[in-house]
């Protein structure tokens, strides 16, 4: 079932009541339905994590504005894992054990994930993931509203080895030091070797969450370009990208030279860069802000309004990204299947989720699917502008049908194209 566009826009101007007032909607009965809220708001993914939960608590609000669900009124409950890896899967046993939640909406690296997923499984209950992954998952208790790497890496790098993309010969793969890195670079790589490219031509570099000095690492770079046509695929995660950029503008590495396309740096991670010596290199996502269209329209409004009432710091300049998109999206998607399955209890709604579909502010009616538990994205690649933007230079005709299981990695033909 898609949400009807006007019921959206409506929805959306009934966010500006706020979440104060939206209680008195409510028959004093109507018993809350408990929201958890798993993102980190310390640490070095505070950068990208912080929007999510403020996404996750604006559109509780934009829902609670059109009647809550099922005549209930949605409670978030936010915990901070402050980017600790243990300390996620001991902050989701909490919300689902003590504080009861009905669902959980978080985590950002693939660690942090991997980290909760023995919980969720143990206690039989639901996490909602909204961020690109390295695929070779598919777990009954997640439902995936990011990209796998056939919705996001492997069309990003094929476009680098196009004409239209520059024809790159060389690749250099560099990445904060965890699975989801690691893993995209291992299916990149045979994805590579695929299509004939030498392993010489091939380098991979690895530092750890919150690492600051890139000038060796750069001058690296510059040095394996001296050997044929490079792209660099950045796979930094956090604050890392911050220095990382700004040596790129230092050490003059333009586009047109050595293009770098990154999956998890956006208009959020650009904030805090001076943008014009970065000119021209690209991002590989489902969803881009500059994206022009009526339902991104009302969602840029939804979250530039809900950041000037909620004073968020420099609540006049925020942005919308991939991964709040793709947040949105799972929260109306598990409201939808809530309502279909006329309960909140764990099973039935699992069962509700698959099929769902929704009509995105990337401008496509997006489709979780009947059997994977992933979402059917489009691909956007997009090129930075002078001001922290992107203008799109490729995109696929329409969404992809996620595959969990990349066809470049050995064996996986074997695996079921179900949760196990």
């Amino acid at each position: 079932m898609s949400m009807n566009r006007r019921h959206f826009l409506q929805a959306s101007g009934a966010v500006a009541l706020g979440c104060s007032t939206i209680s008195t909607a409510f028959s004093q009965a109507a018993t809350p339905i408990k929201i958890g809220v798993l993102h980190s708001l310390s640490g070095t993914m505070a950068i990208s994590e912080t929007a999510l939960k403020e996404t996750v608590l604006m559109t509780i609000a934009q829902i609670n504005a059109s009647g809550g669900v099922m005549g209930r009124p949605l409670e978030a409950v936010v915990v901070d894992p402050a980017s600790n890896w243990p300390l996620f899967a001991e902050k989701a046993r909490q919300l689902i054990t003590q504080d009861k939640v009905a669902v959980v909406f978080g985590c950002w690296t693939s660690v942090s994930r991997k980290s909760v997923l023995p919980v969720f499984k143990e206690l039989n209950h639901l996490l909602f993931y909204p961020v690109q992954y390295e695929g070779e998952e598919l777990e009954k208790n997640v439902f995936y509203t990011g990209a796998a790497p056939n919705q996001q890496a492997i069309p990003a790098t094929e476009y680098l080895m196009g004409k239209e993309g520059g024809g790159a010969k060389r690749f250099f793969l560099l990445g904060t030091d965890y699975v989801y890195p690691r893993t995209t670079n291992k299916i990149l790589r045979a994805f590579l070797k695929s299509k004939n490219v030498d392993e010489k031509d091939i380098e991979e570099i690895y530092t750890p969450f919150g690492h600051s000095d890139y000038q060796t690492i750069v001058a690296n770079v510059k040095k394996f370009a001296g050997g044929g046509k490079t792209c660099v695929i950045s796979t930094i995660n956090g604050d890392s990208n911050v220095p990382f950029y700004k040596e790129l503008g230092n050490a003059g590495l333009k586009a047109k030279d050595v293009p770098v396309v990154a999956f998890s740096v956006g208009e959020e991670e650009l904030r805090g860069v001076d943008t014009k010596p970065l000119v021209g290199h690209l991002a590989a996502w489902n969803y881009f802000m500059s994206l022009k269209n009526p339902a991104n329209e009302a969602f840029i409004k939804l979250y530039k309004d809900w950041a000037l009432k909620q004073k968020l710091p420099n609540a006049d300049k925020v942005v919308t990204n991939d991964p709040m998109e793709a947040s949105y999206i799972g929260i109306h998607m598990w409201k939808q299947a809530v309502e279909k399955a006329k309960t909140t209890d764990i099973e039935p709604v699992i069962q509700a989720v698959q099929g769902q579909s929704f009509d995105a502010p990337c401008g496509f009616t997006v489709k979780m699917d009947e059997k994977n538990h992933h979402l059917h994205k489009p691909v956007f690649i997009g090129e930075i502008r002078a001001d922290g933007q992107f203008n799109v230079v490729w995109k696929t005709p329409g969404p992809l049908r996620a595959a969990p299981w990349s066809p470049y990695i050995s064996g996986n033909e074997k695996k079921p194209d179900y949760p196990a």
